[in-house]
């Protein structure tokens, strides 16, 4: 069985409708990795900070002696704290990325299959606008960039 996939006034491709099924079932499947890629970065960073802030409790305790190399730890601690942001930014960009593949993936099955009477046609977001919703690409102590 053939399909097309069309709109007004524009060139139509023929597809089989089995080449068009697997590439939507292989974008859910990606679309479902970016998810579970986002619960693992999640996850990492939250243990990340649990054992800094652990780190940075120990080395604050009034028992231990000032020193330059001890500060210097400190400072290492807070800045690694810091670039943990990143964390931020990959989950936005997992939800920016899985929003666009599972448009293309219901865009696909509905421009190639169509929808056949009192099936429900899937609720798809519109595909963001903007190509990247994460425009930073470096951190610096101190600094904060709201998106």
């Amino acid at each position: 069985m053939e399909s097309s996939m069309t709109t007004p006034d524009s060139p139509s491709v023929q597809m089989p409708v089995m080449l068009v099924a697997e590439v939507q079932d292989s974008l859910l499947v990606v679309v479902h990795d970016l998810s579970r890629l986002d619960g693992l970065l999640a996850h990492t960073m939250e243990k990340l900070m649990e054992r800094f802030t652990f780190a940075s409790a120990n080395l604050a305790h009034p028992s231990l002696m000032e020193s330059q190399e001890l500060e210097q730890v400190r400072s290492a601690l807070r800045s690694a704290v810091t670039e943990l942001q990143f964390q931020d930014m990959a989950s936005q960009l997992i939800s920016h990325t899985s929003k666009i593949l599972q448009g293309c993936a219901y865009r696909l099955a509905s421009e190639s299959m169509g929808s056949e009477d009192g099936e429900a046609v899937p609720f798809v977001e519109e595909v963001p606008e903007r190509p990247n919703p994460v425009t930073q690409d470096e951190m610096d102590a101190g600094s904060v960039e709201l998106f």
